[in-house]
C-alpha cells in the first residue's frame, strides 16, 4: 500500500496530492499499480479524490489551502533564491538548498523559509555561529526568512537518520548552490531510494556563488589552529546553552532534534520528525482498525 502510506503522510500535513505525486513518493514499479491501488482504497473509502486531487479526508476545504498555498509559494520563491545565493556567500558555506514547507511547493502566512546548509569540514561552528549572528543582528533575530536550523559538513554527507521522515525531507530540497557538493550529497544518500525509487530531484538550477575578497581572507586567516580551536569552541559553547535552554528535551529526544557534533548541527527543539512519525503511525493503526489495511510502522 505504498499509495496509501504516502496519502497517510502528507494528510498529517493537510496537503492532497495529485496522481503523478502520489507515484514519485513511492516505490511502485508503474502507474498501472499506483491506479490499481488507489481504485481499491477509493472503493474502500479509505481515501478520497476531489477534482484531481487525493485525500485522506473528504474535505474540499484541504484542496482550496493547497491551491493557496501553491500560489503563496511561488510568489516568495524569488525571494528564498536571493537569499540562498545571499547566504553561500558567508565563510565555509559550500551549499545552500531550500527545505520545509517551501521546498515542498507550499507557503502561508504562518511560514518561515528554512535552508539546509553544507559548510566546510572543521568549520560547521563558524559558518553556522556567523550566519547566526547575522540573523540576531541585523534581521532582529527573525526567522521568517532566515531560518537556518540544520547544518552538515561537506566531509560527512550521509544523514544518520534514516526514515520516511527524512527521506523525504532529503529529496524535496531545492539545491540552490553549491552544485558539486550536493552532487557528493546525493551520491552519499542514495538509501533515500529505498523509500522512493521514483523522485525526480529538483537539481537543475544550481547556482555557483562567487565569493568576495573579504570573506576569502576571513577563510583563510580562519584555516589554522586558531580556525581548529575557535570552531570547537563555539561547538562545545552552543552545546551547553542548548543542554541548559531545552530541559524539557530527554537525552533521545535531545540527541536527534538538537544534534551537536562536528559535522552536524540542528536546531529542531519541537523534535518535529518525532511528531511526525508517531502522528503517521496513530494513522496507520487507526486505518487497521476502521478498513483492516495493515501498515508496516516507520521508525524515527
Amino acid at each position: 500500500m505504498n499509495a496509501l502510506k504516502t496519502l497517510l503522510y502528507f494528510s498529517i500535513f493537510k496537503y492532497p496530492l495529485k496522481r503523478d505525486e502520489i507515484f514519485s513518493f513511492s516505490n511502485l514499479k508503474n502507474k498501472v499499480l499506483l491506479d490499481e491501488e488507489l481504485s481499491q482504497l477509493l472503493e474502500k473509502k479509505a481515501i478520497y479524490k476531489i477534482n484531481d486531487y487525493y485525500l485522506c479526508e473528504n474535505n474540499s476545504l484541504h484542496v482550496e489551502r493547497r491551491i493557496l498555498g501553491n500560489s503563496m509559494a511561488s510568489d516568495i520563491f524569488p525571494k528564498a533564491i536571493k537569499i540562498s545565493n545571499f547566504i553561500a556567500k558567508f565563510p565555509f558555506v559550500e551549499g545552500v538548498g531550500i527545505s520545509g514547507s517551501l521546498s515542498k511547493g507550499y507557503h502561508d502566512e504562518k511560514s518561515d523559509i528554512d535552508f539546509f546548509i553544507i559548510t566546510s569540514q572543521k568549520r560547521l561552528w563558524i559558518a553556522r555561529t556567523i550566519l547566526v549572528l547575522y540573523k540576531k543582528i541585523f534581521l532582529l533575530n527573525s526567522r521568517k526568512y532566515f531560518c537556518v536550523n540544520y547544518f552538515i559538513a561537506s566531509n560527512m554527507l550521509e544523514i544518520d537518520e534514516k526514515n520516511r521522515f527524512t527521506a523525504t525531507e532529503l529529496i524535496t530540497m531545492i539545491p540552490m548552490c553549491g552544485k558539486d557538493v550536493f552532487q557528493s550529497f546525493y551520491m552519499e544518500n542514495q538509501w533515500v531510494e529505498n523509500y522512493f525509487s521514483n523522485y525526480v530531484k529538483k537539481d537543475d538550477q544550481i547556482n555557483t556563488v562567487k565569493k568576495n575578497f573579504l570573506v576569502k581572507l576571513t577563510e583563510r586567516l580562519l584555516k589554522s589552529d586558531f580556525g581548529d580551536y575557535l570552531d570547537i569552541w563555539f561547538m562545545k559553547f552552543t552545546y551547553k546553552k542548548w543542554k541548559s535552554k531545552f530541559k524539557n528535551l530527554d537525552k533521545a529526544s535531545f540527541d536527534i532534534a538538537m544534534k551537536s557534533t562536528k559535522n552536524v548541527s540542528k536546531h529542531h527543539p519541537q523534535n518535529f520528525q518525532k511528531k511526525v512519525i508517531d502522528t503517521l503511525n496513530e494513522k496507520y493503526s487507526k486505518v487497521k482498525k476502521i478498513h483492516n489495511i495493515t501498515l508496516e510502522h516507520e521508525h524515527a
